[in-house]
């Protein structure tokens, strides 16, 4: 981390501490009635819990509201799009799903803006300035976030984060925040074309 970036990032820290505190306060009835939904369509537990690499790839675990049916029945694992059901849907696509991970931030493992903390298997498999998307701690929203979501390709996707690592500022944060309300409204790329969310970054679509 450069050092503009690094005195930037103690400031949104401040930031982030304050809002994500207030967040929760103000979302805390909201929450357990979710938790209670979730509870009585999919069962226990109310949480998903999954390691996810953080600031410098640092693993961290993430807490969202769980949303897909458990991952194996009786016939064997069931992929996603058959473990996703319209009230996991319509949580994914109003992003209330992601109202639990204001800990994450409240804790330091996120920011309220910054790339999307992907999967741990995914760490070997960037190109070194995909990697640099480490460089600054994972957001619940982001550049990638607002310009389309899961509709994007990975390689857009990287790309976004790079340009958010290479020009994070308050300024920046600020027209994301605001972009985010409204994408959330419209609820736009909440699944790529034909997947249930996003189809796996195997690490071939960028030349290495």
């Amino acid at each position: 981390m450069t050092r503009a970036l690094l005195r930037y990032d103690r400031s949104k820290r401040v930031i982030d501490v304050g809002l994500a505190s207030l967040g929760l306060v103000i979302t805390a009835p909201a929450q357990a009635v979710i938790a209670m939904m979730v509870r009585r369509r999919l069962g226990s537990p109310v949480f998903f819990r999954q390691q996810r690499p953080g600031l410098n790839g640092r693993p961290f675990t993430l807490v969202k509201f769980r949303t897909m049916l458990a991952d194996v029945d009786a016939t064997g694992p069931a992929s996603d799009a058959a473990r996703l059901t319209p009230f996991g849907g319509w949580l994914r696509s109003t992003s209330l799903d992601e109202l639990p991970t204001l800990w994450n931030v409240l804790k330091g493992d996120m920011s309220l803006v910054g790339p999307r903390p992907l999967l741990m298997a995914y760490l070997d498999r960037y190109t070194p300035a995909q990697a640099r998307r480490h460089d600054v701690r994972p957001g619940i929203t982001g550049l990638s976030q607002v310009r389309g979501r899961n509709a994007l390709s990975w390689e857009q996707k990287f790309a976004a984060d790079i340009e958010y690592v290479d020009q994070m500022s308050l300024s920046l944060d600020l027209r994301i925040v605001a972009a985010t309300v409204g994408s959330v409204i419209r609820r736009q790329g909440v699944s790529a074309v034909g997947e249930a969310t996003m189809p796996e970054f195997v690490g071939n679509e960028v030349p290495r």
